[in-house]
């Protein structure tokens, strides 16, 4: 029977063939030779496990996106290849029994033929049935043609292949883990590898891992589990995607007493086009296509977010850089800062939040009304996505924000639950490692997340200045020096956010504030954090890292490169929304906060008054405006409905 390999391809290159038999080397290549069409992995089970194969697909889509299954005991596949025939038109296929690869074969032809068992006739495979699953494979040509180098095809190798410490969703008795191809990518076309990628979900879609190979639990690159290795040039960053060779984990998992499946790089060609048309169901939105952000150097992470989501935390970052208090806030603007700290904070699990700027010291408490309300909204929401969070406070401020955060959780809402304070006393020249990291090692972080919010920071020469110029540091706690240890401990990244360059984490920007800002030269901050968010009034800088933790969460784009393309959309339930969206921060939640910061007797910056004020703004309508417009950017016109990202 003619295969549905030459039905597809001889058009283009062969002459009619009555074979549908193939030589092994010609197989090893198909990853560089079948260019247009879809390559599928192939896998055989009994029918007894065929449905709870087929769940197994469907809860863990980018590995297996399923192409078809037969009926049992099918040998064709129409809708995916006419005139296919799949007992003969792999080049080399595994046989596993009892969970064992026992040998590898060039046909299922003798598995199909009637023998003699007792008095009954007896065929395996009339009683099992295929799947045809994508295969990543079927982009690579669509690489070469947007010029994006693919070294395997480059070296002749077959791809790497590695088993990783992810445990894909199990279902049945399927529970195995997951499998990724990994390819050396220049760091310069990682947008155009995640675009074109992401145009083929048939063929794993976009990437789910761009970075550090541990942090998948993979130890080695050099040694594949399946495949070659494949050598890196310089500027290569590893990339991988998920693979249909996890469907071989999970034959070895599940251990039945028969099964088949194709040798890694002995692919099954299709003749599904390699390009989704633009009338096919499966042709992804392109306003959900990703874009590559770093997040870390180390270890090596970069992250994906849909242009939609990343377009709507720009506009947050623009709409937090209006100035009415005129201190000349947008001339330390960098674009992306905020989306960078976003991402960041979405990838860490434990986070510490500081503030506190103690700027008028000549008064009981000497802290201003700007800071904490940033703070609880951050903090509310990343309790709100399941994250742990600790306030980091001064001692001389202990026992006024366990007050606050007491009242803001029985308040309102203002806060979603009480969180723990700590505080930080240099004890040493260890201190900070050992506040950081449980017994002092770098490998145990307590926190992978730090995030400064009109933080009092430390100056060049060693004191912390308010606006003014007039020297604090009296009032403040060295946790600069945990921002500093940060930098040398793998895995902890940082924000700061603040309005006038002296707070903790403005070091990055540290030249702008001392030649663009008022007494820039004595009261710049000299500790950079990794992002810095600058804006008018640094609790809108809170408020905009709460709407784009939200934007991050509800985009498709972004939770499935979290999930490592496992589990079933949509990927949050209606009262997990609900819930996020209540605990974004609102006109009502920050006015009753503001109103217990003043009676707990905590100042306007600027002007020094007890009043419903922030940075001598009064909260109607300059404050209340720009937490509507940050909402509306974030929802849309309606609350109703999750945002188009």
């Amino acid at each position: 029977m003619i295969s549905g390999f030459f039905v597809s391809f001889r058009r283009v290159m062969f002459s009619p063939v009555r074979s549908s038999r193939r030589p092994l080397e010609y197989f090893m290549k198909s990853s560089s030779l079948f260019r247009g069409y879809q390559q599928a992995n192939v896998v055989v089970l009994p029918t007894s496990l065929a449905d709870d194969f087929e769940s197994f697909c469907y809860n863990n889509p980018a590995p297996l996106p399923l192409l078809y299954r037969s009926q049992s005991g099918e040998t064709s596949c129409v809708p995916v290849a006419k005139n296919a025939d799949i007992r003969t038109d792999i080049a080399q296929y595994c046989v596993y029994e009892e969970g064992r690869l026992v040998k590898t074969i060039s046909s299922l032809q003798s598995f199909s033929s009637q023998s003699r068992t007792g008095s009954e006739q007896h065929s395996p495979l009339a009683d099992m049935v295929t799947f045809y699953l994508g295969c990543s494979f079927g982009f690579e040509g669509k690489l070469k043609e947007a010029g994006i180098p693919v070294r395997n095809v480059e070296q002749g190798k077959n791809i790497s292949m590695y088993r990783t410490a992810v445990g894909c969703v199990p279902r049945g008795v399927f529970s195995c883990p997951l499998v990724v191809t990994m390819r050396p990518v220049p760091a310069g076309f990682l947008d155009a590898v995640v675009e074109v990628t992401h145009q083929n979900p048939l063929a794993h879609g976009a990437p789910v891992h761009v970075g550090d190979p541990a942090l998948l639990g993979i130890k080695e690159l050099s040694k594949p589990d399946y495949g070659d290795p494949v050598e890196f040039q310089p500027g290569d960053v590893p990339v991988f995607w998920a693979c249909g060779v996890t469907s071989v984990e999970a034959i070895l998992s599940s251990k039945p007493a028969l099964a088949f499946s194709h040798s890694p790089g002995c692919m099954f060609l299709t003749d599904i086009p390699d390009s989704p048309s633009p009338s096919n169901n499966m042709n992804p939105d392109l306003k959900l296509t990703p874009l590559c952000f770093q997040v870390t150097q180390n270890p090596l992470l970069y992250s994906l977010v849909s242009k939609a989501a990343a377009g709507k935390i720009r506009q947050l970052e623009q709409i937090i850089g209006d100035d009415p208090g005129q201190r000349g806030i947008r001339n330390l603007f960098a674009q992306d800062e905020l989306l960078r700290s976003c991402l960041a904070l979405s990838h860490a699990s434990s986070v510490a939040i500081t503030t506190g700027f103690p700027t008028h010291y000549m008064h009981s408490p000497p802290d201003e009304t700007d800071g904490p309300p940033g703070a609880i909204a951050i903090a509310t929401m990343l309790l709100s996505l399941g994250k742990q969070v600790t306030l980091l406070t001064d001692s001389r401020a202990v026992e006024m924000n366990r007050a606050l955060v007491e009242e803001a959780v029985r308040t309102a809402g203002v806060l979603k639950a009480a969180i723990p304070l700590v505080t930080f006393e240099d004890r040493g020249a260890d201190s900070a490692l050992h506040f950081l990291c449980a017994h002092g090692d770098p490998s145990k972080p307590r926190f992978d997340h730090l995030v400064a919010i009109e933080r009092s920071g430390r100056a060049q020469d060693g004191n912390y200045y308010n606006m003014r110029g007039v020297n604090i540091k009296h009032l403040v706690d060295p946790i600069d020096d945990l921002f500093i240890a940060a930098q040398s401990i793998p895995g902890v990244t940082t924000t700061g956010i603040g309005d006038g360059g002296n707070e903790l984490g403005m070091g990055k920007v540290k030249e702008k504030v001392k030649s663009l800002m008022p007494k820039g030269d004595l009261i710049a901050c000299d500790v950079a954090a990794d992002s810095a968010v600058t804006a008018g009034v640094s609790n809108w800088g809170g408020y905009a890292v709460a709407c784009g933790l939200y934007l991050l969460h509800t985009c498709p784009s972004h939770q499935r490169y979290l999930r490592k393309g496992l589990g079933l959309e949509p990927l949050a339930s209606n009262q997990q929304l609900q819930d996020w969206r209540s605990n974004l921060p609102s006109v009502q939640k920050e006015e009753v906060f503001l109103k217990t910061l003043v009676r707990f007797g905590i100042r306007s910056g600027k002007t020094g008054n007890l009043a419903m004020e922030v940075d001598g703004l009064t909260f109607h309508p300059t404050h209340s405006d720009m937490i509507s417009r940050l909402l509306e950017m974030t929802l849309g016109s309606t609350t109703q409905n999750p945002p188009d990202c």
